[in-house]
């Protein structure tokens, strides 16, 4: 086979987002205004969501909502051990602890088995992570989690996917969503915070912008254009640009036909790679619908050919990009130290950071291109087991 070169992802972007923002540049409303809400308006609907509010990042995001909260210096905030850095961080911005809670290693998904061990009395929220744009176990979180405590969904990889016949972004008391270019959807940063709570929304609106009392486009739009907003909270300044809200719009019609699209090749590479009995595939939702966000294999340390890095390095030298899954937290340096954490502490976040495997799975890709990176996946099992 001719060798390829395959992005372990790349943005479905192209003409028509160029055309979108044409309309901003041309008026010059180039910061939060009329695309940045009609792109929320348009998200909440189809999320089947009250209130969507569009922001910089999913991180940002985040911590809106932990702020809109009023979670501070002595609360504790569980999370996922494996997850994304941003997940724990925002915790730390917020002057709270982050309560690490371990992962089931087929799902990749928060245990909440292990988060019922770390609820306390300074429990203030839990955040459940879709992660790859699988669904967290909401049912079983909500079991083991008291009533009084809020869970948030860190839906940074669940655009379009949903648990059970309801929306991500609507299963808990808020949702941060992420538009970074990995993601389903892109804005090239960006990301929006969904919510059914009237109060939590307001006030996540005000912190986005300064704290002010009032948007840029009310004040510009209104009947008295001498006045300021009044602050009354210490704010941020978090707002989306009427650029990325332009993008996001025609991104999000495309939303369904691109999960779709990647449902179509995951099944695909499921058959394909079924027979590699050193690899275990991801795990789809009973009665729900997974955003194949990416594509995670876990790679077992005791039938593969070779090392889970090793198959990295012999796909990178194909022409195929790969990642980790994504990390664990509590293996990372900043917070091993400052917690005093370590790999043993959380073991299906350990084993989870050392042997999953991203492939590449994204909206520009070819039939050809997917069946490569199965024959490159296919020869690496052919090789004798030496490094």
């Amino acid at each position: 086979m001719q060798q390829r070169s395959i992005a372990i992802s790349l943005p479905a972007t192209g003409e028509d987002e160029w055309q979108a923002i044409r309309e901003p540049l041309t008026t010059g409303w180039l910061t939060q205004g009329p695309k940045v809400a009609a792109f929320e308006q348009a998200f909440a609907a189809r999320h089947g969501v009250a209130h969507a509010l569009a922001t910089t990042s999913c991180t940002t995001g985040l911590h809106l909502i932990l702020a809109g909260l009023n979670i501070g210096p002595g609360d504790e905030v569980v999370v996922p051990a494996f997850t994304w850095v941003a997940t724990a961080n925002v915790v730390v911005y917020c002057g709270a602890t982050p309560v690490f809670a371990d992962v089931d290693r087929v799902t990749y998904n928060i245990d909440p088995v292990d988060v019922a061990r770390r609820i306390t009395p300074r429990t203030k929220a839990v955040i459940a992570v879709h992660l790859f744009g699988l669904c967290a176990d909401m049912e079983a979180l909500r079991a083991v989690v008291p009533s009084h405590i809020p869970i948030i969904e860190d839906a940074a990889c669940a655009a379009g996917a949903n648990y059970k016949g309801t929306s991500a972004g609507g299963l808990g008391t808020a949702a941060a969503f992420s538009f970074h270019p990995r993601k389903s959807i892109t804005t090239g940063e960006g990301g929006m915070v969904t919510t059914n709570d009237p109060g939590l929304a307001e006030v996540a609106n005000m912190l986005r912008n300064h704290g002010a009392s009032i948007s840029e486009e009310q004040r510009h739009n209104g009947p008295r254009p001498y006045l300021l907003p009044e602050f009354n909270l210490l704010g941020f300044n978090y707002r989306m640009t009427d650029l990325q809200g332009a993008v996001g719009l025609v991104q999000l019609e495309k939303l369904d036909r691109f999960i779709a699209e990647r449902a179509q090749w995951a099944s695909y590479y499921a058959r394909e790679l079924a027979a590699l009995d050193w690899i275990r595939l991801p795990s789809e939702p009973a009665g729900g619908r997974h955003a194949w966000q990416a594509y995670v294999l876990y790679v077992d340390p005791h039938k593969a050919p070779l090392s889970r890095n090793s198959i990295m390095q012999g796909l990178l030298a194909a022409g195929v990009s790969t990642r980790p899954g994504t990390h664990a937290v509590h293996m990372l340096g900043y917070y091993a130290r400052r917690f005093g954490l370590k790999p043993d502490d959380y073991p299906g976040a350990r084993d989870c950071n050392n042997h999953t495997m991203a492939i590449p799975l994204h909206n520009r890709m070819t039939a050809e291109d997917y069946a490569y990176v199965v024959e490159v996946l296919r020869e690496i099992a052919r090789k004798p087991c030496v490094e």
